[in-house]
């Protein structure tokens, strides 16, 4: 028996319109609506094809209901350049990362969720609060994903296939979530970590976090989080040149761009002074990317749930059996946040095969 919020789900996890999913399964719209609200049961056949239509497997569209996660609860970063279609495919993956932080919580005992409310706080004031409750020693922070999880934030990969989404959050049955984009350079995911964080602790449970004011609001946090004023302003880089920022960035792992941004921001660059290190590190390609940079950071939460599994099986094996889903689709909401070739030694090995040896 078909459960309606579950083929909700997976359509838009798979982006597509009723229009689309009925040229796919050939299924009429009408019927699908009817699936969808409820009023009508698929046969066996058109729910099998509704299930390859979705690359889901039947169970999957047969468990229990789900709740949606509410579109005004996420902090999306950059929501007016994401369409609908976007914006509810990556809202549909947040609500399957759900499930697999689920399943690790029953069988890890995770950090309670930590994180200060601080709506209306200066973002700069915001951030050396944080500090000092967390005890975060003065300069820069060795790995914000450990610091997340540390204090109970559950940390997930935006899923591959919406890469047009940047990092989003949202609190779900009081528990944080940040989702990172980790195809971006290891310096921009600390930055968009330390963002996300800036939107929990000023905006979460008050108005909407969107909007210009809320997106500058958590930049300003997320610049002080990683880079304290008063280490900053003890480093001796008033007036740096581009290429003195370059040399010293990876002393708070940023980006060149942020702390430049961050030495205008405590006017220890003029307007001008600033504006010519832009030029200078654009010019040296460090507005796209960032030569010669930090290595990725990586989940412990999840590498530790890795570690502890049947040692015939993985921690994504597991899951997918467990939670209705393919090893893939759940690849996609943690690999970003593995070492390289995680993968690679954590899956099942298959039985080697009997070789037929000819005695004489």
């Amino acid at each position: 028996m078909l459960t309606p919020s579950r083929l909700k789900l997976a359509r838009h996890r798979r982006g597509l319109t009723r229009e689309q999913l009925s040229k796919l399964a050939s299924i009429t719209t009408r019927s699908l609506l009817a699936y969808e609200n409820g009023t009508q049961r698929p046969s066996p056949d058109n729910l099998d094809r509704l299930a390859d239509a979705l690359d889901m497997p039947t169970a999957f569209l047969q468990g229990g209901d789900v709740d949606e996660i509410p579109v005004e609860a996420i902090s999306f970063r950059a929501l007016s350049k994401i369409t609908a279609g976007k914006r509810d495919m990556a809202r549909s993956a947040g609500r399957i990362a759900l499930m697999l932080a689920q399943w690790i919580d029953q069988r890890r005992a995770l950090p309670r969720p930590d994180v200060p409310n601080l709506v209306g706080a200066d973002p700069e004031k915001a951030a050396e609060t944080l500090r000092n409750r967390w005890e975060l020693p003065a300069g820069g922070i060795d790995c914000m994903i450990n610091l997340l999880e540390g204090r109970g934030v559950r940390v997930f990969c935006v899923a591959m296939d919406c890469h047009e989404v940047d990092a989003y959050s949202f609190v779900w049955n009081a528990t944080p979530f940040v989702f990172l984009n980790t195809t971006k350079t290891a310096e921009r995911t600390r930055f968009d970590a330390a963002h996300e964080l800036g939107h929990l602790v000023l905006h979460a449970g008050s108005r909407p976090a969107r909007g210009p004011q809320t997106e500058r609001e958590a930049d300003r946090f997320a610049g002080a989080l990683l880079m304290p004023g008063a280490s900053i302003l003890a480093s001796g880089l008033r007036n740096a040149s581009a290429q003195h920022i370059i040399a010293s960035r990876n002393r708070w792992q940023v980006s060149a761009m942020a702390l430049a941004h961050r030495l205008h921001e405590l006017s220890l660059l003029t307007d001008w002074g600033y504006r010519a290190v832009c030029i200078d590190l654009a010019r040296l390609g460090y507005r796209s990317g960032e030569p010669g940079g930090i290595a990725p950071e990586h989940s412990q939460v999840v590498m530790d749930a890795l570690q502890t599994t049947r040692p015939d099986t993985s921690l994504v094996a597991q899951a997918a059996h467990d939670l209705h889903l393919t090893v893939g689709e759940l690849e996609k909401y943690i690999r970003g946040l593995l070492p390289e070739g995680s993968f690679a030694t954590h899956r099942r090995t298959p039985p080697s095969r009997p070789t037929l040896t000819l005695l004489p």
